[in-house]
């Protein structure tokens, strides 16, 4: 160990003695906190899949998490963000917006909502997932459509975090992103169904023995809806990301309370007794199953037998402080998501 105090000496002396941030430190308090620093893409490839996993997994069912990610939406899309064309005459303001509703009503791909219904589809697929893939559809003329365009809304799993390589032409795939040599998106790979869906995608097929291939779409034809929070950035991270722990906590905890709770109020009293062989208060036989053949009913006085003895239960109550931990916990995870509280739980008593 002489050589490491040796070192420290001389640290000392040519960068003046003790460390400037705090941050910096090795004390006790930053005995244990060794970070690593990857970079915007390698630390998103390495833990994507897994936060989304357990993002979905969350939302499925987790009360708390479902309701942020709700709340988030219907304050960001409402009922649909509309456009409004800005033409002076009037005639062909009316057209425009004419056929604007009538695209409105055909833009789903899928068949199953209109355009203000995909922007909230999409909203929740980014905050949910971290990112969502817009494609852009082009109809022919003869599918009868007010617009031939037509809008498809795709989870993050179609685009492999997996799929890299090195290409001919001098483009990179990176994380299914394809990239020219200026670092511009020139393409995205595809699955053409999703892979957790396996056979049961309407796209996928038995041809190939279930394998999933990959299309080509030009970056002109798709939209990348993520939130880039570090230059260099090219997918995304889930909302819940900083919650998740925090949040499966909390539910684990809550849950443990109630049942605490429930099992509490299943015992009324304690009788103690003598002779530990006799029927309690007056109880017949159990039948073959263990049950007695009679009980308590509301209302009831009982005669204990000599030596007999009863104590109610009191099972400990969570306490005043129960209701203020839960909210301080809340808090944390709306700031997390980028809500308030309230928009979190709906709780409006500090209003």
């Amino acid at each position: 160990m002489a050589w490491l105090k040796t070192m420290s000496r001389i640290s000392r002396r040519m960068f003046g003695g003790t460390p400037v941030y705090d941050g910096t430190g090795g004390g006790r308090r930053a005995l244990g906190w060794m970070p690593g620093n990857p970079g915007a893409v390698a630390a998103l490839s390495l833990a994507q899949d897994e936060l989304r996993a357990k993002s979905r997994d969350l939302v499925r069912r987790n009360a708390w998490a479902a309701a942020g990610i709700e709340a988030f939406v219907a304050n960001a899309i409402g009922t649909g963000i509309k456009p409004q064309s800005m033409v002076q005459d009037q005639s062909t303001r009316e057209a425009i917006h004419s056929l604007w509703w009538d695209w409105c009503e055909q833009a789903d791909a899928a068949g199953l909502t209109d355009f203000y219904g995909l922007q909230a589809l999409a909203t929740r697929a980014m905050l949910e997932g971290g990112e969502a893939l817009i494609r852009l559809r082009y109809r022919r003329v003869e599918d009868g459509l007010p617009v031939a365009l037509q809008i498809q809304v795709l989870e993050a799993e179609h685009l492999p975090t997996t799929m890299n390589r090195d290409l001919a032409g001098g483009n990179v795939i990176r994380a299914g992103i394809e990239f020219d040599r200026l670092g511009r998106r020139v393409a995205y790979h595809l699955y053409r169904s999703h892979p957790n869906d396996g056979l049961l995608a309407p796209m996928s097929s038995n041809a190939g023995g279930g394998r999933m291939d990959t299309v080509r779409v030009d970056a002109g034809e798709l939209i990348h809806l993520f939130r880039p929070l570090r230059p260099g950035q090219i997918r995304g991270e889930p909302w819940l990301t900083r919650a998740l722990v925090k949040l499966n906590e909390l539910d684990q905890y809550d849950d443990a309370e109630l049942v605490r709770k429930k099992t509490a109020a299943m015992f009324a009293g304690f009788i103690t007794r003598m002779a530990p062989e006799d029927n309690l208060m007056g109880e017949s036989a159990a039948d073959a199953n263990g049950v007695a053949l009679a009980g308590m009913e509301p209302g009831t006085l009982q005669i204990l037998e000599p030596g007999e003895d009863i104590k109610f239960s009191a099972p400990a109550d969570v306490g005043s402080s129960y209701a203020e931990f839960m909210r301080q916990q809340f808090r944390a995870v709306a700031a997390a998501m980028g809500i308030t509280y309230e928009m979190l739980t709906g709780d409006l008593t500090q209003v």
